[in-house]
């Protein structure tokens, strides 16, 4: 699966980069690692059921650069659901993508690294991990959708330390 964005610029603050186009594309995507454990099967299988599991939600965001033009991306999810105090699975998803981005401001890049890119992602991460989840023998977990530029903020803010770039 590729994307392109293009967007165009005048000058950076030394007018060198009129005419120049940034570019902006999605290479690929791949699970990096999954994980899905239900540690008192099949006992939390009748457990869950009319049961309201407390789930626990986490949300990890990642880049690094790879080469001269590319970054990895990479977006953690991970859930653990128990009753009673009983751990009844927990499931963890390392969803990566490596993008192209060319000619981008280094003002811009993070924003583009830590907002855009995850949200592009986030998509086929969610699908992946409620299909994970209901292949363990539960309900689905359906995320809403996420707002990267508030836990971007949040990031810039010092307020999650999960985020951030490598």
């Amino acid at each position: 699966m590729s994307s392109t964005d293009d967007f165009s610029t005048d000058s950076d603050e030394n007018g060198e980069a009129a005419g120049q186009s940034m570019s902006f594309s999605m290479i690929t995507q791949y699970v990096k690692d999954l994980s899905f454990e239900n540690p008192r099967a099949p006992d939390s299988l009748q457990k869950m059921q009319g049961a309201k599991p407390d789930i626990k939600i986490s949300v990890n965001i990642n880049a690094k650069k790879m080469g001269k033009d590319g970054y990895e991306v990479a977006l953690s999810l991970s859930a653990t659901a128990k009753v009673e105090k009983e751990t009844m699975y927990i499931a963890e998803l390392n969803y990566g993508a490596l993008f192209g981005v060319r000619n981008v401001p280094d003002e811009q890049l993070q924003p583009l690294l830590l907002i855009e890119c995850p949200r592009m992602m986030f998509p086929y991460a969610r699908r992946i991990f409620a299909d994970a989840i209901r292949d363990g023998g539960f309900p689905p977990i359906m995320l809403d959708p996420i707002d990267f530029a508030a836990l971007y903020q949040q990031q810039q803010a010092g307020v999650d330390e999960n985020i951030r770039p490598n």
